[in-house]
């Protein structure tokens, strides 16, 4: 768990697969007059460690959620502003602990409908078993990043935070993505079984679906989830993609303060 500074509530910040809590940093830079932001690593992720039984199903990651909450606001409710997986993983942890969040913030929460017909091979879990995993230097990595999609969109500092605390140090002065692709891949497989859409009805706090112009899956499906949801309210960013909170860190800062001014 990161401590991203600030001044007012707690704010959980929940990242995607793959990536981890230092990445929201330039966010919750512009968050700091609003909530004291924190950012956890989700299993696997970042600094954190894998489970001794190797379960990466996302009803874990929920359950990672329920255990920094307790660290973070065992008196009560707290924020959330979750992406992606981390979106999931927030709306689990609500659905099986009711009062855990005040308000979400969730951009394209990787919450499905069942879909019959859909083959069970996660394509995003193959993609993710081909995924460099050593380079020379952070800058290296840096430079292989910005050069192409999708995160050649993302903003430098962005950028920067993710390849900064993404890698660790290798004894023979190359550096090694902290989530490795295999690791990575498991999670995709992990979203499997996820019933977090059916359940959506039980989520009560207010929630802000928000979502990209990019025409992809997450961002087709996210104002169902705002449908779904007893206090839903949907936002389309048209100018972004899916990696939207690291290409407008400062938009949507000032999104989701107002959308949190308006929830209280």
């Amino acid at each position: 768990m990161h401590d991203l500074g600030g001044d007012g509530p707690p704010l959980l910040l929940c990242h995607p697969t793959g990536f981890h809590g230092m990445a929201w940093a330039p966010l919750a830079r512009h968050l700091r007059e609003t909530a004291h932001c924190w950012a956890v690593d989700f299993r696997g992720h970042g600094d954190s460690t894998l489970p001794d039984d190797g379960d990466l199903r996302w009803s874990g990651m929920g359950e990672d959620v329920l255990a920094v909450v307790d660290f973070l606001a065992p008196e009560g409710p707290l924020l959330g502003v979750a992406h992606s997986m981390g979106g999931a993983a927030a709306v689990l942890a609500e659905q099986a602990r009711p009062g855990t969040f005040a308000a979400l913030w969730l951009y394209e929460p990787i919450v499905f409908p069942p879909m019959e017909g859909v083959p069970r091979a996660n394509p995003m879990a193959a993609g993710a078993r081909k995924r460099r995993a050593v380079f020379a230097s952070r800058d290296e990595a840096f430079a292989n990043y910005s050069s192409k999609p999708p995160m050649g969109s993302m903003t430098p500092e962005a950028l920067h935070a993710y390849v900064d605390h993404g890698f660790r140090d290798r004894p023979d002065g190359t550096v090694e993505l902290k989530c490795l692709p295999e690791t990575e891949a498991r999670v995709f497989e992990g979203s499997l079984g996820n019933r977090g859409f059916e359940r959506l009805g039980e989520v009560a706090c207010p929630v802000t679906v928000a979502a990209s112009g990019d025409g992809f899956p997450p961002a087709q499906m996210a104002p169902l989830v705002a449908d779904a949801l007893p206090h839903g309210r949907f936002a389309r960013y048209p100018e972004l993609t899916h990696f939207g909170p690291m290409e407008d860190p400062a938009g949507l800062a000032r999104a989701i303060t107002l959308d949190f001014v308006a929830f209280s």
